[in-house]
């Protein structure tokens, strides 16, 4: 394992630090998923008939600002459970427009803009992530320790397998790219506030041994590498974990 060093960014280094594309699917299911910052529009679809659930990951509902029509078969209901801190949301049969509108307030601060169509589907559940709740937890994590310290925390992370309180987790479906006899294929990509780390895949595809160096995968950024088997037979594969900071190693 090794820190940031001054050193040439081989030509390994420029391929492992630019194979960052990823796939990503919606979710096919009848729950939707919604990512708002603070003061921003949430547009979702609300059931004609049944209850909607709207649930905040890591935060909760304090209140909910609504326009009142003065008539009960024609207006919506909003209803706070209190337990878990999420809304439920109710269209009488009767209600003749064909979509809803509020303000939510959280307890955490943040303030949304709910724009919902009426739509005849059945029970639905919108779940809402603010990235700047994850971006606190996760620079919390990262100031418990020296940044360099707290890259090697990431690196035996992710040679755990584990997640990180804050961190964004995604599964790469990249293709691998070639390096002479090396195949290189990015695995996974952590991120959090400062600080990015990936998980790399090399394989030698060529007939003789070769060996790595930390410094045939580091860049002028990295800050912490670690190679789980830095010499690899023909066909051998291993993993190279790599850490440094949050847009140093470059976004999808």
């Amino acid at each position: 394992m090794a820190y940031r060093r001054k050193t040439r960014a081989w030509s390994l280094a420029l391929c492992a630090n630019a194979m960052l594309a990823f796939s990503g699917s919606g979710a096919q299911a009848a729950d939707q998923f919604k990512q708002a910052a603070d003061g921003a529009s949430i547009e979702c679809a609300v059931s004609a008939r049944e209850l909607t659930r709207f649930a905040l990951i890591d935060d909760q509902f304090a209140s909910v600002s609504k326009i009142s029509t003065g008539t009960p078969y024609n207006d919506f209901a909003v209803t706070n459970e209190p337990l878990r801190g999420d809304i439920y949301v109710s269209v009488p049969e009767t209600y003749a427009a064909r979509s809803i509108s509020f303000f939510a307030t959280t307890k955490k601060g943040f303030v949304y803009k709910v724009s919902c169509q009426v739509e005849p589907v059945p029970a639905v559940q919108v779940f809402i992530t603010n990235p700047a709740i994850a971006t606190n937890k996760a620079s919390g994590w990262e100031s418990e320790t020296p940044l360099e310290t707290s890259a090697v925390r990431l690196i035996q992370a992710m040679a755990n397998d584990r997640t990180v309180d804050g961190f964004e987790v995604r599964q790469s479906s990249a293709l691998p790219a070639r390096v002479g006899d090396l195949e290189i294929q990015l695995i996974a990509d952590y991120r959090g506030s400062a600080l990015a780390g990936k998980v790399i895949r090399l394989a030698n595809r060529g007939r003789k041994p070769l060996t790595l160096a930390e410094a045939d995968l580091a860049s002028s950024q990295t800050l912490a590498i670690s190679i789980a088997q830095p010499t690899l037979k023909s066909g051998e594969s291993t993993v190279a974990f790599i850490v440094g900071s949050n847009g140093g190693l470059g976004h999808d």
